[in-house]
């Protein structure tokens, strides 16, 4: 009696070890009844009828990444490129998942191998390389919508690596170092040539301020020319009424004033030692002494006395002899009275 007891202790711990199931978090097992699905348990405690019930598969409901391998494709300029990329997904329905494809994730690759062929073939290389986003939108759109039936949702399918032969990478390269040089040698044109605008109308400037300059110039020197005319004209005047009213005196006046000039520039120079003058040079003493007459006529010092004649000379006085370097050229005696200075 004791062993039978034993025995049916020991089938009720085996039987509900058996009827037990405990699920992990992120699965679902499916649950097959004499061989046939029935349910899908989701995380947590379940019981089965032991022999009747058992555990068919144990999806994974967690979103997965599945590696493409490198693939080579022909592109549509018939070029070769090899391919990397990734795949991911998740089962949102463990039945289907389950029973509808065997070997989900070998036929979630050759289904996404297969579409990127046919898509990336569609486009030239250039493409291809420039155009990654539409190709993933593409694959990711086809995938997903053959992989529908099977319970699983294609979240994003993306192209790791584009490989291109050697050849035209090289070509590509040298391609792009020419079209860099191109556009330096467009900016520098277009440096050089805004350079040149800018040196051009900074010239014309420089040429119309020089011209109004000169312009400017030009009327400031007329009409200083035409002042400088105007008292020249007054200056005349007056001398013409000075020899007018004064008549040989005032000629003699502004001859001796110029003459007195000239001779003092003689002695300006530095190295002059010794002058010799003409004998014509000794005239002027006897016009000094008609400018003392005429100085004695204006300020009235002899207001009595007769005023001579135009063609009669000056009375003049001898001057004292000088005690400078200055010598006549002939030892001759000076004149009593200068000759007349004839204008005529």
């Amino acid at each position: 009696m004791t062993y039978v007891l034993i025995a049916l202790v020991t089938v009720l711990i085996i039987f509900l070890m058996m009827a037990v199931r405990v699920v992990k978090q992120g699965f679902v097992y499916t649950v097959e009844r004499l061989g046939k699905y029935t349910l899908a348990a989701e995380p947590g405690l379940h019981l089965i009828i032991p022999f009747v019930d058992r555990i068919g598969r144990k999806v994974n409901m967690m979103e997965q990444v599945l590696d493409i391998p490198g693939q080579e494709i022909i592109t549509k300029d018939n070029a070769m490129a090899g391919v990397d990329a990734v795949v991911f997904f998740q089962v949102l329905d463990a039945g289907k998942a389950a029973y509808e494809v065997f070997n989900l994730n070998a036929a979630l690759m050759a289904l996404t191998t297969t579409n990127l062929r046919t898509v990336m073939g569609s486009m030239d290389l250039d493409e291809t390389l420039s155009r990654r986003d539409e190709i993933n939108a593409r694959l990711l759109n086809v995938v997903d919508h053959a992989t529908s039936p099977w319970g699983v949702k294609i979240t994003r399918v993306e192209i790791k690596d584009i490989r291109p032969p050697k050849d035209i990478s090289d070509a590509m390269a040298r391609q792009m170092k020419a079209e860099r040089l191109k556009r330096a040698e467009i900016l520098e044109a277009e440096g050089d040539r805004a350079s040149n605008i800018l040196r051009a109308e900074g010239d014309k400037q420089s040429a119309i301020l020089k011209a109004e300059g000169k312009r400017e110039a030009a009327f400031r020197d007329a009409e200083a020319r035409e002042r400088a005319a105007e008292a020249e004209a007054r200056a005349t005047q007056m001398v013409s009424d000075a020899i007018g009213q004064s008549g040989s005196q005032a000629i003699n006046y502004f001859v001796a004033q110029e003459y007195t000039k000239a001779i003092g520039k003689f002695a300006d120079s530095s190295n002059a030692k010794t002058i010799l003058f003409p004998i014509e040079a000794t005239q002027l003493i006897g016009t000094l002494g008609g400018i003392g007459e005429l100085a004695r006529e204006v300020m009235g010092a002899r207001a009595d006395e007769r005023v001579p004649d135009a063609g009669t000379p000056l009375p003049t006085r001898r001057a004292a002899p000088r005690s400078s370097s200055v010598q006549p050229s002939m030892p001759t005696s000076v004149p009593a009275t200068a000759p007349p200075v004839d204008f005529t």
